[in-house]
């Protein structure tokens, strides 16, 4: 584990930046949805409550994941992909339903965090000398 940022390639904290820029964003949208179900009158509150709580830990998540990306910590890699690919299926949804102001910032930060954290300095930094874990 590399322990100082002058260690920390900078495609490792770029990638922890965007994580850590979607996580801020989902957790406030989950908070947002949150107040508005408490305070407004929503037509299904269950369903309200649900998204809500969704998006708070969904951006808790997405924070965690950019800490341990932010530490260099090998576990945080995988999540980092997975959440990424997944959001590029929202992102293309979104353009294609006209909605290009959510859609292509999303598809951006998808594509910049892919690309970041599966870089060959990224890999080594997290991944060991030879990309393999356990070296």
């Amino acid at each position: 584990m590399i322990s100082r940022s002058a260690d920390r390639p900078v495609t490792v904290t770029v990638a922890a930046a965007v994580l850590a820029a979607q996580g801020l964003l989902v957790l406030t949208l989950g908070g947002y949805v949150a107040v508005e179900t408490l305070i407004g009158k929503p037509t299904d509150t269950i369903t309200s409550l649900a998204v809500a709580g969704f998006g708070l830990l969904a951006g808790a998540g997405l924070l965690w994941v950019a800490y341990g990306l932010w530490r260099v910590l090998r576990w945080s890699r995988g999540p980092a992909v997975v959440t990424q690919i997944f959001a590029l299926p929202v992102a293309v949804t979104l353009i294609q339903s006209g909605q290009y102001g959510y859609g292509v910032p999303l598809v951006a930060a998808a594509a910049v965090a892919l690309v970041a954290v599966l870089a060959p300095t990224s890999t080594r930094a997290l991944m060991g000398e030879d990309g393999r874990p356990g070296t």
